[in-house]
This record gives structure tokens, sequence and C-alpha cells, in this order.
């Protein structure tokens, strides 16, 4: 059934929560200081046993230096430097294998898949760890470092998205000039991050976008990852209002609210894991061009397989 409110009222649905006074200078310091470190990506040739595409097994220095795994994936039947799509993974997900991306080399594109930090161990596998120490946490990764924004998992996992663009970039077969982001779940709210912080990209391209609007999401659904954060707070009784602060700097409406490129959400209306509200909160501040497709009978698989054909469109638009 649907969880949320009508869609008349979503799209004209408004967050009402401030932001911090001080968000874009708290990421204008976290950027600053990881452009101090090379981004230094390194792309090994790899056998993935399939011959229409070319595949290199990628590492590049995220958050603090941290190394990153990704897959860059070429057609092998190319010439020049190529459109580039940056892809970012669900929660819980890893890189996996190359067998796992085909679609966008196979339309022609190039296809940059950064592998999640600490992640990669529920649904794909991951082969990047995440080395920062951090306090009392729930189950997840969600609630890693809630108490101090300098510390929270998803500074250093949102940083890793911003210099994975840079990463891509490096290869001499992606055209640094032609590059767009996209992601499903958390991987749609990294793309919705890097979007507002970045303004040299053509696309975000999120499909039912995690990590907006958090005091909405956290009393509306019963369903993880949002409910680690009410699990933590019903232990951690009095500092709730300390975690939701520093949720603050990470809430996709800020970014979305930054942002310059073009912006082509998907949601789902019957979705309790990223509700609704929790999507159009961010693609009704987007600040560049948008648009959002509706698919009214799917849960949090939003538009499946269409939305990958609708990702192929948008970089057809943008770049033929």
């Amino acid at each position: 059934m649907e969880v949320d409110l009508p869609l008349d009222q979503l799209t004209a649905y408004r967050y009402a929560e401030p932001e911090p006074a001080d968000f874009d200078e708290f990421w204008r310091r976290t950027l600053d200081e990881a452009g101090g470190v090379p981004v230094a990506a390194e792309f090994t040739p790899y056998d993935s046993l399939l011959r229409t595409v070319d595949t290199f097994d990628v590492t590049f220095a995220g958050y603090g230096g941290d190394p990153i795994r990704g897959w860059l994936i070429l057609p092998a039947d190319r010439s020049g430097p190529l459109p580039t799509i940056v892809e970012y993974i669900g929660y819980g997900g890893g890189r996996g294998i190359p067998l796992d991306w085909l679609p966008y080399a196979s339309a022609g594109y190039a296809h940059f898949v950064m592998d999640t930090r600490g992640q990669g161990s529920t649904w794909r596998t991951g082969d990047t760890p995440d080395p920062a120490p951090s306090g009392p946490q729930a189950p997840g990764f969600v609630t890693r470092g809630i108490l101090d924004p300098h510390d929270y998992y998803y500074r250093r996992l949102y940083v890793d998205a911003y210099r994975a663009v840079d990463a891509a970039r490096a290869h001499p077969d992606v055209d640094p000039t032609r590059i767009a982001v996209t992601g499903r779940s958390q991987g749609g709210a990294l793309s919705v991050a890097v979007g507002g912080l970045r303004h040299d990209i053509a696309a975000a391209i999120p499909h039912v976008p995690f990590l907006s609007a958090f005091r909405r999401a956290t009393t509306i659904t019963d369903a993880d990852p949002y409910q680690e954060i009410v699990r933590w707070c019903s232990t951690h009784r009095t500092k709730a209002d300390q975690a939701f602060a520093t949720l603050a700097y990470f809430d996709g409406t800020s970014f979305a609210s930054r942002a310059t490129c073009r912006g082509s959400f998907s949601v789902g209306l019957m979705d309790p894991i990223c509700p609704p509200s929790t999507v159009y909160a961010a693609h009704n501040v987007w600040a560049g061009p948008k648009d959002i497709t509706v698919w009214p009978f799917n849960n949090h698989d939003g538009g499946g397989p269409e939305d990958t054909i609708r990702t192929i469109k948008v970089l057809r638009e943008l770049f033929g």
C-alpha cells in the first residue's frame, strides 16, 4: 500500500527542519582537508573473462588517504575519451564482480563503480575497509560516529564519493567534461551529495535515494536503515538531539538545494525504506534542472531495470 502522503502533497512537500548555520563552511573545510591528499588513482587491467568490455581494478585515495577500491569498465570497441557514469552502491553492498556492471559499458559509456568502505557483506561483496574509529553504534552504519559530524561515517563516505569523480577523470579513456553520477538508495544519496558539492558534472541520477529528511524518515517508517537511528536514540535517550544535529550536516535536502547540474530522480510510492516524502524533500528543492519518475506500485525496487534504462536515456540526452 502507499506509505506516505498523497501524490499531490508529495509534489509540494518541503522539509521544515533548519540546516546548520555552518553547513557550507563544514563542507568547505572537509573538502579542503581531503584535497591535500592526491587522488592517486591506479588502474590495473583485470581479466573479467568478458569479451565485450575492458575492465580495470581501481584503487584511489579517498577520505584521509584511505585506499578505496572500484571498477572501471569500458566498451572494448571504443575510440577516444568516453562520456562516463560514476556509480555508487546501495546500503550494505560492495563492488562485487565486473559481471554485475555490464549495462552502461554495453550502451557505449565508461562506467566507474566505487566500492563502499566498510560495507559489502550483505548482498554483494566489497573489498574496502573503513579503518576509522567510532563510538557506540547500533548494528549497521547509519549511527557510526553519530555524536560528532567530524567523526560520522558518512563524512568519510561522501568524501570518497566526491573523489571518485576525480579518480575516474584520471583515466585517459574518460572524457573529464562529460561525467554524470548515479546510484540506488544509499548510492542515490551519494549522487545527491556529489551533485550538491560539485559544479563540474553534467547530472546526478538518483534512484529512490536514502539519507534525506532524517527527522521525518525516523518518525514515519519502521524499516531499516532509518530504524537504526531510532534504536540508537531509544537507548541513548538524552543524546537524540545531538545525534540529529550531526545528521543535519548530511541531509540530502541541503545538498540538493545547492545543486546546479541536472537532477533526474525516481521514487516508489509504496517504498517503506526510503519513504516518498523523503525523496521528494530532496527533489523539490533541487536547484538545477530536474525531473522525477514515479513508480506508483513499487516498493524500494523503484523502477528496477527500468531505472537503468532511464539512466541510459538521460546519458543519451546529455552526451549522445
